[in-house]
């Protein structure tokens, strides 16, 4: 494995962070194939599915525009190159907020990712995406009431 494929892989995945943190979708849309397997069952209870990597990004646009603030750090990456597919193992924890009246303002979840890319055109994308959860604390109601902030503020409800 070349550094530079290292240096890029791992860079997805920040960037993916980053992306939400600042609320640049654009970024966040930018890392992955255009459609991309979700697996998130560790958080959701849903099974992995297949998903236009644009309808996805627009779905997580509602949610963390409704959040006052989130940070997402990642790290101890684990990386593997085959050709022009690789895997990428990444610790993660992510905090989120929400001044709210129904209980603490936080919901934190700590785990790690697993990622698939595959170089298209020169370039490393994700093109799916497993979440394992190892905890999580606080208020996760926070999450249903983002939802419908980020919903109302994008004038989609």
């Amino acid at each position: 494995m070349e550094f530079s494929d290292f240096n890029e892989i791992t860079r997805r995945r920040y960037e993916y962070a980053q992306g939400i943190d600042t609320r640049d979708f654009e970024l966040l849309r930018s890392i992955f194939a255009d459609e991309i397997m979700m697996d998130f069952e560790d958080y959701s209870g849903q099974p992995a599915a297949l998903i236009r990597a644009d309808d996805w990004v627009a779905g997580v646009k509602v949610l963390f525009t409704g959040l006052d603030s989130t940070q997402h750090v990642m790290t101890n990456p684990i990386v593997d190159v085959n050709g022009d597919e690789a895997s990428c193992r990444m610790y993660m924890k992510a905090e989120h907020f929400l001044r709210n009246d129904q209980g603490s303002f936080d919901f934190a979840l700590g785990g790690y990712y697993i990622d698939q890319l595959k170089k298209v055109d020169g370039r490393w994308l994700i093109h799916a995406v497993t979440l394992k959860l190892f905890w999580n604390r606080g208020n996760r109601h926070i999450m249903t009431l983002a939802q419908a902030r980020g919903a109302e503020r994008l004038g989609l409800s």
